[in-house]
């Protein structure tokens, strides 16, 4: 009961010019939000290089100062503005906005951890979720990467929680390649494991010092070989591959060894 009484003290008792003002807060929001989305897009769209995407990155910040205002004039109408009635509205915010946010702040937590783990760092190459890159930025919250096709990719460090982290340098000069090559089993194996070490070994972006490893293994379609070895730059990974990929394939016909296709599931999940 007493619970009902403080909640009809809580809000004003709403007439019909009420209703009214409210009705007219709204629609002049929505107006203004409009407006300004259609006049900030325009600018935009006839500024080039940083001025443009400072405009369209003034965009949802001015969509959000509108929505504030609005809030701001409509409370007063609808609740009444006594200090016991606002410290029992901030305080309902309050717990909707830290669980709106709470996430955001186990990113926070998850990037203090990662600051002592060392998961990754700026220079790895790392794959989180499905997304692999080279991390280049690691901040409070997100880190930062960039793909092999050149697209930034922010990732919360949440994702530590409950996602394996695969990094393939941890923080060193040193990434291992592997180049795949699927054969019909009707070949000289041992003819194939050296010419394809001596193709790895020719490679402008071999890492000297590092090992060469040819791994054959029969599957039902044929025989698999992974020729694994370090390029002397992890950035040099895909241009090594390609290198070892298209000389071994050049070196494999001379050989008279003949391709075989592999399955979708084995060639996307070998390693």
């Amino acid at each position: 009961m007493d619970t009902g009484v403080e909640l009809s003290n809580l809000f004003n008792e709403m007439d019909t010019s009420s209703w009214i003002e409210i009705a007219s807060v709204v629609a002049l929001a929505l107006i203004l939000i409009v407006v300004s989305q259609k006049a900030l897009s325009w600018t935009a769209n006839r500024l080039h290089d940083r001025p443009r995407f400072l405009v369209f990155a003034v965009i949802p910040l001015t969509r959000l100062l509108i929505l504030v205002a609005a809030a701001v004039w409509i409370v007063p109408i609808v609740i009444e503005p006594s200090l016991q009635n606002m410290v029992a509205l901030l305080g309902a915010v309050g717990i909707a906005i830290g669980f709106a946010l709470k996430d955001y702040v186990s990113s926070l937590v998850a990037g203090l951890v990662s600051a002592f783990e060392l998961p990754y760092r700026p220079g790895d190459w790392v794959e989180i979720d499905g997304v692999y890159g080279e991390v280049k930025h690691v901040g409070t919250r997100t880190m930062e990467l960039v793909t092999p096709d050149d697209t930034w990719v922010s990732i919360p460090h949440l994702k530590i929680w409950n996602e394996a982290v695969h990094n393939a340098n941890n923080g060193g000069p040193s990434l291992q390649c592997v180049a795949h090559f699927y054969l019909q089993p009707d070949h000289d194996a041992t003819a194939v494991s050296q010419t394809l070490s001596d193709v790895a070994l020719t490679s402008p972006f071999l890492e000297i010092d590092k090992p060469i490893v040819v791994i054959a293994q029969e599957r039902p379609f044929g025989t698999h070989y992974r020729v694994k070895a370090y390029p002397v730059d992890p950035r040099q990974q895909f241009r090594f591959v390609s290198d070892i990929t298209l000389r071994g394939k050049y070196a494999l016909q001379r050989l008279g060894a003949m391709a075989s296709s592999a399955p979708m599931s084995v060639s996307q999940t070998s390693s």
